[in-house]
């Protein structure tokens, strides 16, 4: 009595422009072409694509332009209640040879090189009325029923609990947390460079992924 059915979901997508030692990020690729592709395929009832939104690799002088995406991108869905509201990131791990879940991201901002904006932060908290560097934040997404569903895909994927502490860790972060405070999910994936796996193969396995993670919500 009172069901309102199944809940439908709708997945924002983000992805990375290029930055230091990555001249074409597959990412901004991906994000750029993901909407014409996924309309071909059809996705499944129930599953909706939301906004998708490419991002300077950059951390705190980038933080507001997020914030501004993320906000922009929940204005015609948040009002919703039977919406699933997910936040997917994708970034790419240049020294990958397969696609990376990641579990969780740190709150720690430890840049190896300065970002696009000259920004190069050391141990330093990214959300300081948080905690120290140590306070980790965990996706509620079935992290182990994605994986499950992509592996039967044929995709060479595997689960990370490390996103490093450069800006993926720093956006996964902050989306986390502006997850959980609206009751949204959210997921970063790492994927690797065209050159270790293909354009066509990686558009397949984003339409696949949003495809599991509307299975498991």
């Amino acid at each position: 009595m009172g069901s309102e059915g199944p809940k439908s979901v709708v997945v924002h997508v983000s992805g990375f422009k290029k930055f230091q030692g990555v001249a074409e990020n597959p990412t901004e690729t991906i994000v750029s072409n993901l909407r014409g592709f996924v309309e071909k395929r059809a996705l499944p009832a129930g599953l909706k694509l939301g906004s998708c939104d490419v991002l300077e690799t950059a951390g705190d002088g980038a933080r507001a332009a997020l914030y501004k995406a993320m906000e922009s991108g929940i204005s015609a869905t948040d009002s919703k209640s039977h919406e699933q509201v997910v936040w997917l990131h994708l970034g790419v791990n240049s020294g990958a040879v397969k696609f990376a879940i990641e579990r969780q991201a740190v709150n720690e901002a430890t840049f190896r090189c300065p970002d696009e904006l000259g920004w190069q932060p050391q141990q330093q908290p990214i959300v300081p009325e948080d905690g120290g560097t140590s306070r980790v934040r965990e996706t509620c997404c079935s992290t182990e029923a994605i994986l499950k569903i992509l592996k039967k895909k044929g995709y060479d994927v595997a689960i990370s609990d490390d996103a490093g502490r450069f800006v993926c860790n720093y956006v996964y972060y902050h989306s986390l947390r502006f997850a959980e405070e609206r009751c949204h999910k959210s997921l970063f994936v790492h994927v690797p460079l065209f050159s270790r796996i293909n354009e066509e193969t990686q558009m397949r396995f984003v339409a696949s992924l949003l495809e599991a993670i509307a299975a498991t919500c």
